[in-house]
């Protein structure tokens, strides 16, 4: 069994910070690509960010500079910084993670519960 685990979500005004982190537990071999992905009502979801295991990131367009991803590879962590948040990146945040576990011995796609993000003054 694989769980992914957000933690961070919130209410933040305008222009505010929010730090979002992600932990991949169980029967885990190997970690490949993780990476955010966010979810506003009555949209599809979308990618925010993804980061290889040696550290290789992309970035949705709309990022622009203000977030940044990063992972722990010893921990099975990714965070994702979001600086100078706009109302428009309020959705559900979801953390996924491409994984190799037992007793599958399958690479598959996991994904988080999902934490909300609301940026409203």
């Amino acid at each position: 069994q694989v769980q992914l685990v957000e933690s961070g979500g919130g209410l933040v005004q305008p222009g505010g910070s929010l730090r979002l982190s992600c932990a991949a537990s169980g029967s885990i071999v190997n970690v490949n690509d993780m990476g955010w992905y966010r979810q506003a009502p009555g949209k599809q979801r979308e990618l925010v960010a993804r980061i290889t295991r040696a550290g290789v990131t992309n970035y949705a367009e709309f990022v622009s500079g203000r977030f940044t991803i990063s992972r722990d590879n010893a921990k099975n962590t990714v965070d994702l910084q979001m600086n100078i948040l706009k109302p428009e990146d309020t959705a559900a945040y979801y953390c996924n993670a491409n994984i190799f576990a037992v007793p599958v011995f399958r690479w598959g796609d996991y994904w988080g519960q999902g934490t909300q993000v609301t940026v409203h003054s």
